[in-house]
């Protein structure tokens, strides 16, 4: 169905009205002022739910082919929302077909904060966990970290004496949070650069140990199978 570089962008899904359109209208939005570079690129468009999916929270479950897009506004969009505070501004109206869900969720190992996530489709059947979703300089300091059992989150925000960073890698600890450049890109001052494994456990060690899990990674699992395919109303 897709090739294994397609891009595939993971985008927040916040609210059960929205995934209803997506499942039931086959379309759905994004604020062009934020959209990322794929947005208008990607084959596929897949969610990830927050808190307001209860037990399938923080996790991609759900995904689509994406067959076009347009500009719009929200007021057209949305007709009955025309006083929307947000009614003039424009977004991307992603087609989308039918949804497929995945046979094994995509977890996120902790609660974090996920905006876009721009990855392949080959990365996209593989992964057993968000973090696998990535793409960066990282990805073989993440293996490295990952099989040394430490599990690091990616592009993971971090603020250190009032400056905002997204840092290549992190690893939550009980006393801090332990943060990872690679190569040049900005990053706090007490941010470990290019380390060893080495390195990284003692600074785990001083900040009390990692942070408990709170997914556990299907050893040998591929999520890529599909399991059903939602239904869509006609329209």
């Amino acid at each position: 169905m897709f090739h294994a570089s397609d891009r595939v962008l993971v985008a927040i899904m916040n609210n059960r009205r929205d995934f209803e359109i997506a499942r039931d209208e086959g379309w759905y939005r994004i604020p062009q002022k934020h959209a990322p570079p794929s947005a208008t690129e990607a084959a596929v468009l897949a969610f990830y739910f927050t808190k307001a999916f209860a037990d399938d929270k923080w996790s991609v479950r759900w995904y689509g082919p994406v067959r076009g897009h347009e500009l719009a506004r929200r007021r057209d969009l949305f007709p009955g929302e025309a006083d929307h505070p947000r009614a003039d501004e424009a977004y991307y109206k992603l087609q989308l077909g039918p949804l497929i869900e995945l046979e094994r969720p995509i977890p996120s190992l902790r609660w974090r904060r996920v905006n876009f996530i721009e990855t392949s489709w080959d990365r996209f059947t593989a992964a057993e966990e968000v973090n696998d979703l990535y793409t960066s300089g990282a990805d073989g300091l993440f293996v490295t970290l990952k099989d040394e059992g430490f599990w690091p989150e990616r592009e993971f925000e971090v603020c250190e004496e009032g400056v905002d960073y997204v840092v290549d890698l992190a690893i939550p600890c009980q006393a801090g949070t332990v943060a990872i450049a690679v190569g040049d890109r900005p990053a706090p001052i007490s941010a470990l650069r290019d380390p060893n494994p080495d390195a990284v456990r003692q600074a785990v060690e001083e900040l009390g140990g990692p942070r408990p899990t709170q997914a556990t990674v299907r050893e040998g699992s591929r999520p890529g199978a599909v399991a059903r395919v939602a239904p869509q109303l006609d329209k």
